[in-house]
């Protein structure tokens, strides 16, 4: 080949080259959405495991599975790989929703909880082996990045490693839940000897964790649900009374569900299915709003009356969810009933905007004490307008207390989401039925509501909480914030919120965040015959909204969270 021939081909190469590059640069130009992608996340780490992702070219999903793997390190006492949740997802302009939730052991009864007398045995369900579910959250994670990840799977993990071998520094307020905790753990956990080395300010490091996060980067889902990860859970469950087998771990499967779709406001509600309620609740509660509006008109946000209308529509919800809502693979949901326009238009007409609904005579709508905040929630999106809002959880604050053995892996205590005995409140007041029975297998019921809005198939805002029972009722009050109140996103999250939830009767739930309640408002609402109860804090909410393509990521002061936006 002559030096002439040479030359041109590389002038050719080299001309090819750049109108793939042009081309490349003019269709990321046409994609590209979003001026920036964003997170808000719990925590620092968890934040800026994802900034780290988008910005080496990884897509919302991969950022998300990147955030859920950091807070399993970084934020322990609900962040988890031990524990499992729900995941909703607008990508390339379609929305989905991924359950990946815990389930019942195969050798989980009905009656497990009960004793002779059929009385339900104090904290079995809460601090013991036998009140692990079989955890789905690493299925959950193998599952999106499968279906929608663009970057190596063992990339996405790279921060959770990181931070598990070389420590993290740790927040005064890991400290306090962890002493909390620490006192109801079972001895038999491994719980303090694992936590108990934490100190504020000092890096943890945690090697046992480090390895097991490896195995699951080496051989994905597997690296968990089978070999040695299973092999050292089933073991532990074995030797202290728990019920979960290596072929419980190996049977476990993620499931893609179909979202919740509903209109309000000239915008689509994308949210969580059962066995969630808090979709369900979250689009009962959007529509009554809309509903009573009359009502609400003139009224000032977070007034006396404002309130007592919130009480009033929050109680229905309520009394929908005690009877109808379960695992949708086990009893039949009447999901379209619930959300259908005409139902809910005749409970908001069920209101008495002037005074309390006498409790004892709101029901269920279809002819046919409090849960903990004990659960974590991020928000992500691209520049090229894909979103997730994932809500995942290990029940109570550090779950059952129990940590497996060789492997820094803390277990949930899910089962006592279910009900332990019809008609009987779980710990935090809230009660269910038949369609919450223990089955094996089965999911037990929830409030998560990780939820997306959309406009002109665009996002608009991605949005979800911790908080037990006070999930949907913390988002709504929030959307309705920024969309009805006309407030600007930080100024909507930091706002006060208001709880009720039918029982206890005629008691308000509200937050030691706010320094004590205005007594204009406190005396004006005694008056109608409400008392309160004060909580640590009614959520953490982590939002995006976006505003004429901008994003503004913010995190609820209430938490130690961290939002950033990635340009």
């Amino acid at each position: 080949m002559t030096h002439l021939t040479r030359t041109i081909i590389k002038c050719y190469s080299f001309l090819v080259l750049l109108v793939i590059s042009q081309h490349v640069l003019a269709v990321e130009k046409v994609t590209q959405k979003f001026d920036a992608g964003a997170v808000a996340s719990p925590d620092y780490y968890g934040a800026i495991a994802a900034q780290e992702i988008l910005e080496k070219g990884g897509n919302a999903a991969d950022a998300a599975v990147a955030t859920a793997f950091a807070l399993a390190v970084t934020y322990p006492e609900a962040g988890n790989i031990g524990g499992g949740g729900f995941m909703t997802l607008w990508m390339d302009g379609q929305p989905y929703f991924l359950d990946y939730r815990e389930v019942a052991p195969a050798k989980a009864t009905k009656d497990m909880y009960l004793d002779n007398k059929k009385e339900v045995v104090p904290n079995l369900s809460l601090y013991s082996h036998k009140a692990v579910g079989v955890p789905g959250t690493v299925a959950g994670m193998w599952a999106v990045h499968q279906r929608f990840g663009k970057l190596p799977w063992k990339d996405v993990l790279a921060p959770a490693i990181h931070y598990a071998n070389d420590g993290f520094k740790v927040h005064q307020q890991l400290i306090q839940r962890y002493q909390e905790a620490v006192d109801k753990t079972p001895t038999n956990g491994h719980f303090k000897q694992y936590f108990g080395a934490m100190r504020a300010g000092q890096l943890f490091k945690q090697p046992e964790l480090g390895k097991a996060l490896a195995r699951i980067a080496e051989q994905g889902s597997d690296g968990f649900y089978k070999g040695e990860t299973a092999q050292l859970i089933a073991k532990q469950m074995a030797a202290n009374d728990g019920l979960i087998t290596e072929s419980d771990l190996a049977n476990y499967q993620a499931k893609w569900r179909e979202p919740l779709v509903a209109d309000w406001n000239g915008m689509k509600i994308i949210t969580a299915p059962p066995p969630s309620s808090g979709g369900i609740g979250l689009i009962q509660l959007l529509l009554m709003k809309q509903d009573l509006a009359d009502d609400f008109k003139g009224v000032k946000p977070n007034s006396a009356q404002y309130v007592h209308l919130l009480a009033e529509i929050e109680k229905r919800v309520f009394a929908d969810r005690a009877e109808y809502l379960g695992d949708p693979d086990f009893v039949t949901v009447p999901v379209s009933q619930l959300v259908d326009e005409a139902y809910v238009a005749k409970r908001a007409s069920q209101v008495n905007p002037k005074a309390i609904s006498v409790t004892e005579t709101v029901k269920p709508g279809l002819t046919n004490n409090h849960e903990k905040l004990q659960t974590t929630h991020f928000s992500v999106v691209d520049k090229w307008g894909n979103g997730v809002s994932n809500t995942y959880t290990l029940n109570g604050w550090f779950g059952a207390g129990v940590v497996v053995e060789g492997t820094g892996i803390l277990l949930n205590n899910e089962m006592d989401d279910f009900s332990s005995k019809p008609g009987v409140a779980n710990q935090f007041g809230v009660v269910g039925n038949d369609a919450n029975a223990i089955e094996p297998n089965k999911r037990p019921l929830s409030s998560m509501a990780p939820s997306i809005f959309t406009k002109d198939d665009d996002i608009v805002m991605v949005i979800g909480t911790p908080g037990g029972s006070r999930i949907f009722t913390s988002i709504f009050q929030v959307v309705t914030n920024v969309f009805d109140n006309h407030m600007v996103l930080q100024q909507a999250v930091e706002a006060p919120r208001y709880h009720h939830q039918l029982l206890p009767k005629n008691l308000i739930f509200i937050e030691r965040f706010q320094n004590g309640v205005p007594n204009d408002l406190k005396n004006a609402l005694e008056l109608m015959g409400y008392s309160f109860y004060q909580q640590e804090f009614s959520g953490d909410i982590q939002a995006i909204q976006i505003v004429n393509k901008k994003t503004e990521a913010v995190s609820d002061p209430r938490g130690r969270g961290k939002s950033i936006v990635v340009k």
